[in-house]
């Protein structure tokens, strides 16, 4: 099931009366590929799970719980839905929601080793931003840990207001901590970023609770202030599109409440999975640093040569395009602001092989 080998699964939940609603209804749909994503997920498996029972889990648990449960009612309850669904314990699922929230807190082994090397596998993604005359896209390859392959689907749903929004999600996530857009013509796409650790606050806004209430965003300011105003525990990089106004930005945030816009234009911008432009101690990624350096090299000015450089595989140690052992890009998207559609590609986009067309507006 999912985006390995087969077609990736649209659920359309329809109309939902409240957030328990929506969870219960994927939790239904997606029961079986929940429960084979929490078997095969080794950073869950043995990181978030064994650090669970620990005395020093406990109080960062509750607070992270408290924090976001308070702020984001409706979304919490879409979680219990999810996990009454699936028939997965809600403990399962809030581990792995808040996984970039609870991982920097999490004892290094004595060997010093394994850990470092799971969590750096275990979200890796590319985007190319441009807004010219004649372009105007975000594409974006969704790179994960190879455990997330087959473990992915598209949920779409309504709300009382009428608002709807289609979202890609991890197997047990609220959607989505990938890509999304909704009826008010808002899209994103995401980058993960990692803070060095002494960055990060413990058991405050976690990421995944963030682009869950992006999808409900009225419209462009209001999107950039449901990223920006809440005080969240780690950073993450946020490709926001103005599908009506033909608007992309570049928004990093860190703790602390910071932040940093950058309006996309006619010069091609790239983003991995450092911060470019937000002033934060951060993780010298190698793999980020060695997709920035190809990037710089290649020419782009369209989809198409977009597309091939998300494609690239040069670099054999750290390609753009990425096809294991650990790491993978699941899919990889085009959103076109001039024709208002999202464009999900199977396999190496530079073959242009389109899974699926999703009209925007």
């Amino acid at each position: 099931m999912g985006s390995a080998g087969g077609d990736l699964e649209v659920f359309d939940a329809g109309l939902c009366a409240d957030g328990y609603a929506l969870g219960l209804a994927v939790g239904r749909r997606f029961g079986d590929v929940i429960r084979s994503r929490m078997r095969q997920d080794l950073v869950f498996r043995e990181q978030l799970l064994p650090f669970a029972s620990t005395a020093k889990a406990r109080p960062l648990l509750a607070a992270l719980e408290a924090a976001n449960k308070e702020r984001y009612p409706r979304y919490w309850d879409e979680l219990v839905g999810t996990a009454d669904g699936s028939g997965v314990p809600l403990l399962h699922v809030i581990l792995v929601n808040f996984r970039k929230e609870i991982q920097p807190f999490i004892p290094k082994d004595d060997s010093g080793h394994g850990q470092e090397e799971e969590e750096e596998a275990d979200a890796d993604c590319s985007d190319v931003l441009i807004v010219s005359d004649s372009t105007a896209i975000v594409a974006h390859n969704e790179d994960g840990n190879v455990a997330l392959r087959g473990h992915t689907y598209l949920v779409r749903a309504t709300l009382p207001d009428g608002l709807s929004f289609t979202a890609y999600t991890y197997a047990g996530e609220l959607p989505s901590c990938a890509f999304g857009f909704n009826s008010n013509g808002v899209a994103f796409t995401l980058d993960y970023v990692p803070p060095v650790n002494d960055e990060i606050v413990a058991g405050a806004i976690a990421r995944n609770f963030v682009s869950r209430d992006l999808l409900e965003a009225k419209n462009f300011e209001d999107a950039i202030h449901r990223i920006c105003s809440p005080k969240v525990s780690a950073g993450h990089s946020y490709n926001l599109m103005d599908v009506r106004n033909r608007r992309i930005l570049n928004i990093e945030t860190a703790s602390g409440n910071r932040f940093n816009v950058h309006e996309a234009g006619a010069e091609p911008f790239f983003h991995a999975n450092m911060y470019r432009h937000l002033q934060v101690k951060q993780v010298q990624d190698e793999n980020s640093m060695t997709r920035e350096k190809r990037a710089a090299q290649c020419s782009v000015d369209s989809k198409e040569t977009a597309l091939s450089l998300l494609g690239d595989t040069a670099d054999d140690k750290y390609p753009i395009y990425m096809t294991g052992p650990t790491l993978y890009t699941l899919c990889t998207v085009l959103v076109d602001l001039d024709e208002e559609t999202m464009t999900i590609y199977r396999g190496n986009p530079k073959n242009r092989d389109a899974d699926l067309v999703l009209p925007i507006l």
